[in-house]
């Protein structure tokens, strides 16, 4: 399946951007009545024929199109402290993005190594993988997210932050319910402060193990959101 992410389309005839077409086009070496697939981030899948395979403005047909095309029955929203080697975000983004996630925070926490990202960088490595796996649901990326309002803004589901500071904490995987809404905080190199753990526990957030070895932060995160997606398999 040739998938193509299309945010804007609302009509039967659509019309690649420069890229898109170039990739159809030229990499691909799709012509005209080849069929290709078109995604618009939320939800709907499109069949289209090709009815003008110009290597800079491809124009398709829509002739199919599915709604809720693998719908996942659970909300699960990852905030992490960006990494030092912005390579190692990029690859936590990616894999979870393949694995299945809702939306995702950046978040600045006190022992963030990394203060600037790159929005729309970050937001093309999650469309590629939207695409390599085949998902019809494009993630929401935030804008860099400092730590304090993060955890006292209102979420409506069940709230985790995973930290490696001294005092017992609950496996994840014996607190995720299949088909809930939650939000798991990830944190930097340097782990969360012991500050910042009170401050989340305050409002509302469960302390939880990953299990014991001690993970880096990307893995960390790709681990949690592996026992989520395995709650709900």
């Amino acid at each position: 399946m040739n998938l193509f992410y299309t945010p804007d389309i609302k009509d039967q005839y659509y019309q690649l951007d420069e890229v898109e077409s170039k990739h159809c086009v030229r990499v691909l070496r799709l012509k005209e009545d080849d069929e290709i697939h078109l995604i618009d981030g939320k939800g709907t899948l499109y069949t289209a024929k090709i009815i003008d395979a110009h290597p800079k403005r491809c124009t398709v047909e829509c002739v199919e199109k599915k709604e809720e095309f693998g719908k996942l029955d659970y909300e699960l929203h990852l905030a992490l402290a960006p990494t030092k080697n912005i390579d190692r975000t990029e690859w936590f983004l990616e894999k979870c993005t393949e694995i299945g996630t809702s939306e995702f925070t950046p978040l600045l926490s006190s022992h963030s190594e990394r203060k600037v990202v790159k929005h729309d960088r970050l937001f093309k490595v999650i469309t590629s993988a939207v695409k390599q796996s085949l998902k019809a649901y494009h993630p929401k990326l935030n804008e860099l997210t400092k730590f304090a309002d993060l955890v006292t803004s209102d979420f409506d589901g069940d709230k985790f932050i995973a930290h490696c500071n001294p005092g017992e904490k609950t496996h994840l995987k014996q607190l995720c319910k299949p088909k809930a809404k939650c939000l798991v905080l990830i944190g930097p190199e340097g782990d969360f402060s012991p500050e910042e753990v009170e401050l989340a526990k305050a409002n509302g957030f469960q302390e939880i193990s990953l299990g014991e070895s001690r993970l880096r932060t990307e893995t960390a995160g790709v681990v949690a959101c592996n026992i989520v997606s395995l709650a709900n398999y």
